[in-house]
């Protein structure tokens, strides 16, 4: 005679199996969503520091900013340099103003919704840009910070250049299906520069690290 297989042993091997499908999508998705975004945060990195040089190049050229008109330079009866004084309030208003501009750069991508080839999260560049399309989306985090730094540099025979810097910090959020996280991005934009002709002194009044603020989100 021969033997029945009992029921359950076939309810079993379908259970294992099923459980085995299941744990190996889990670490599938858990492993594709990671990979996803990091693709993503590199991506919005870049159409954000893209959009905030953009915003700051255009507010920069319209403010028409000299360098005359944020440092005044003193001199004694012969010509000599004695001392370099930063205006702040000029200064602070420009780089305010630019800083708002930037914001507002940021405050338009937050309403825009962003696509990447799934071709691009396996890493294959013959498929970068090969199947369906992944969204996300970017949104600002805080305020966007700022701050006034210069720099020195020799620029020949008792000449100097000297540039005024304009530094952006602003965290912003990346939400992609299932995950989501946050990105500090540093962007830094020359305001002006100047060549200086004879000794730069010791003295430079306020403009060094002196300049700090921020630019509140929404």
């Amino acid at each position: 005679m021969f033997k029945r297989r009992r029921p359950y042993k076939k309810a079993f091997i379908i259970m294992v199996v099923s459980i085995s499908l299941m744990g190996i999508l889990m670490l599938l998705d858990i492993k594709l969503r990671d990979v996803f975004f990091n693709v993503a945060e590199v991506k919005a990195v870049q159409l954000v520091t893209e959009a905030i040089q953009e915003s700051l190049h255009e507010e920069a050229t319209s403010e028409n900013i000299r360098y005359q008109d944020l440092i005044y330079i003193h001199k004694d009866n012969e010509g000599r340099i004695t001392l370099m004084q930063a205006d702040t309030l000029r200064v602070n208003r420009i780089a305010s103003n630019t800083s708002m501009a930037a914001q507002k750069a940021l405050e338009n991508l937050r309403w825009q919704s962003f696509s990447i080839p799934i071709g691009q999260v396996f890493g294959f560049p013959i498929f970068a840009n090969s199947g369906p399309r992944l969204r996300y989306s970017i949104m600002q985090v805080g305020s966007v910070k700022f701050n006034i730094t210069d720099k020195f540099e020799s620029a020949g025979i008792n000449q100097t250049k000297h540039t005024i810097y304009l530094n952006l910090d602003t965290n912003v959020r990346i939400v992609v299906p299932s995950k989501s996280g946050e990105a500090v991005i540093s962007t830094q934009m020359p305001l002006t520069e100047n060549i200086i002709v004879g000794s730069i002194p010791d003295t430079f009044v306020t403009l060094p690290g002196g300049i700090l603020g921020n630019v509140s989100g929404k």
